[in-house]
């Protein structure tokens, strides 16, 4: 197989390869797609809990791009080739129905990651294209050129090196290797080396959207629990940073969920100076008088009642043992016992939890990493290397950062599209 010469060679069989692959061969070309593990897909079977957060149901583009920062100017040009409809559209053609949850967020009607998978390979083997799985990729193979198909460095790309040494040859290489968050999965930055090697700037990656370990003792008891229409505002030095309403989970050593792992990277940058504190507000509709007076009325209503057991209407049963340890009330007296300064202090706790943050977790963690190649060193028309013109670099390889709630995928299926619908066209010209 070796010894073929293929009109587009991809490497990593993940949302972005398989997408590349499959459009590049529907436009007529002989693509071979390379995966380091056993099968395809492996961490997309993971994502969303295993449910798959497939896209952002957000269909103005202008709007969608925003939650992409600095590099929502770049990636224009791309998402108005393939959009959020267009993804739509290619799932529901294919029998895969899909609902919208809160956020915008897109799922499968299954709540299966493995019917995207099931997609995303039909796609693939229905257009022909060769897969070679075990074969991880040791490099970007090059030779010196002097003519139109020659990079920046007088050099052009002419395949990919396996671990065995030999060479896949093509007339273009997409590279959809994927970042380095969840390595288990096969997501280890391998391609930042190769992509250095020849001449391409890499933004050292880091733990973008990622879990948060925590110092207080009480949060771990929690394992398992999840909020929601929660308030989580981020201080450092008692000054606010941020401030986000949605869900947060519990784990077995800190916090996560959405709105976690949407503030985490910023989290991040604010640990380098100094201690980080999340504050909690269990109930944000109420304001710290409405809520005195609602415990009041609360109290009055249940006054022969043990006091843990009348917050239930008012508190998730699952913390209520916590909030009122936190208040340092007895949560066996009766609420006609309360005190004034004690239900104060209740007050207090149910709108401003402190969480003392840790740390991040590692890459092993993160749902993504932010780093990669530059932007300004890719033509997003085409998602071609500026540097070699038969060299396409999509999803997570590139320096993008973007939130949680589907627009991780949606970057993939759009980036992956892009290059495999130019891959092809453009061979003729290599």
């Amino acid at each position: 197989m070796e010894d073929t010469l293929w009109d587009v060679a991809v490497v990593g069989g993940g949302p972005a390869g398989m997408m590349a692959a499959g459009r590049a061969a529907e436009k007529g070309a002989k693509v071979i797609l390379l995966e380091k593990n056993e099968s395809l897909g492996k961490k997309l079977l993971i994502t969303g809990g295993g449910r798959c957060n497939v896209t952002n149901a957000e269909e103005d583009t202008r709007k969608l791009l925003e939650q992409f920062k600095d590099a929502g100017k770049f990636l224009f040009s791309a998402f108005s080739q393939w959009g959020v409809p267009n993804t739509l559209r290619f799932f529901h053609t294919r029998d895969m129905p899909t609902k919208v949850e809160k956020g915008l967020r897109v799922f499968p009607v299954t709540n299966r990651s493995q019917s995207v998978w099931d997609v995303l390979v039909g796609y693939i083997r229905k257009n022909n294209v060769v897969i070679l799985s075990q074969s991880p990729v040791t490099g970007i193979a090059t030779e010196s050129a002097a003519n139109e198909n020659a990079g920046t460095n007088g050099k052009k790309v002419i395949g990919v090196i396996l671990k065995n040494k030999k060479v896949i040859r093509a007339n273009s290489v997409i590279i959809a290797t994927g970042g380095t968050s969840r390595p288990e999965t096969g997501s280890t930055g391998d391609a930042y080396a190769w992509l250095r090697k020849i001449g391409h700037t890499v933004i050292e990656p880091e733990p973008s959207l990622v879990p948060l370990k925590v110092k207080d003792a009480w949060a771990k008891r929690l394992a398992g629990v999840s909020l929601t229409d929660i308030k989580l505002t981020l201080f450092q030095n008692d000054v606010k940073q941020d401030t986000k309403k949605g869900k947060i989970l519990f784990t077995h050593i800190g916090i996560s969920g959405p709105t976690i792992l949407n503030m985490s990277k910023d989290v991040g940058e604010l640990l380098k100076y100094g201690d980080v504190t999340v504050s909690l507000d269990i109930l944000p509709t109420l304001d710290y008088g409405q809520l005195n007076l609602r415990l009041q009325e609360l109290f009055k209503e249940h006054d022969k009642k043990k006091l843990k057991n009348a917050l239930g209407g008012l508190v998730p049963s699952a913390i209520i043992d916590i909030v009122v340890e936190l208040s340092s009330i007895n949560p066996d007296a009766s609420c006609n016992s309360v005190s004034r300064d004690e239900r104060l202090r209740l007050v207090k706790v149910l709108k401003d939890i402190p969480i003392h943050i840790d740390s991040l977790l590692g890459v092993e963690k993160a749902i993504i990493t932010s780093g990669g190649v530059i932007l300004d060193e890719v033509d997003f028309k085409t998602m071609r290397s500026r540097l070699f013109p038969n060299l396409y670099l999509v999803g997570d390889i590139l320096n993008i950062d973007r939130p949680s709630g589907g627009y991780s995928l949606q970057l993939c299926w759009t980036t992956g599209f892009v290059a495999g619908e130019h891959a092809g066209p453009t061979l003729k010209h290599l």
